[in-house]
């Protein structure tokens, strides 16, 4: 199996734009969030059991899930995360543990945005990366990104694991306060170092 890490970070710190930095040195990238964008598609393979567990109101017409009555439904009650991450969770890292016997580059990165809130990837990981930005950037470039008001995007920030846990937890770290080519020069070192350990597996 392929060296892997573990790209993690609290919403609106720069996941995405920093996978697509190490994809540039031609590593493969799976996001576990594309993958659960795919299983609630219309036609998806999360969709009939999300259709049995909550009703068809949480349904589009078009067979997809409606995300915006399904994130008012999880922000009301407690209980509906766990039902829909009970859905979703497993078929995720089945699509996951599957994709990384298929990855060809040196090593893989695996976008996990709640890789610390659960315990499902701790044995295909071999190392976790952590990207971290102040509080108020993650909550401004969320906004803009998503179009959120502020207090829903304070309400997702509060059920992800602390900043400070977070950066506890890291093997390796990502400040992305400044400027791209800030970003960049901390990508092209760690791609570096990766490359380095992935000969040690």
């Amino acid at each position: 199996m392929s060296f892997v890490i573990g790209l993690t970070g609290g919403i609106g710190s720069g996941k995405t734009t920093v996978a697509k930095l190490f994809a540039g040195f031609g590593i493969d990238i799976i996001d576990t969030d594309e993958i659960a964008h795919k299983l609630t598609a219309s036609g998806g393979a999360a969709i009939s059991s999300i259709r049995k567990q909550f009703g068809d109101d949480f349904i589009t017409v078009d067979g997809a899930l409606n995300r915006n009555k399904m994130r008012q439904l999880i922000f009301a009650t407690n209980d509906s995360r766990q039902k829909l991450e009970n859905i979703l969770h497993p078929l995720i890292l089945a699509e996951v543990t599957y994709c990384v016997t298929q990855a060809n580059s040196s090593y893989v990165l695996v976008v996990v945005p709640l890789l610390f809130e659960t315990d499902d990837y701790y044995k295909i990981i071999k190392r976790i990366l952590v990207v971290d930005c102040d509080e108020q950037l993650q909550i401004t470039r969320t906004i803009i990104r998503s179009k959120l008001e502020k207090q829903e995007v304070k309400a997702i920030m509060a059920v992800q694991i602390s900043r400070q846990d977070r950066l506890q937890k890291a093997d390796d770290v990502i400040l992305n306060n400044k400027d791209m080519a800030c970003l960049q020069k901390q990508v092209s070192k760690l791609h570096h170092d990766y490359l380095a350990l992935s000969l040690l597996c």
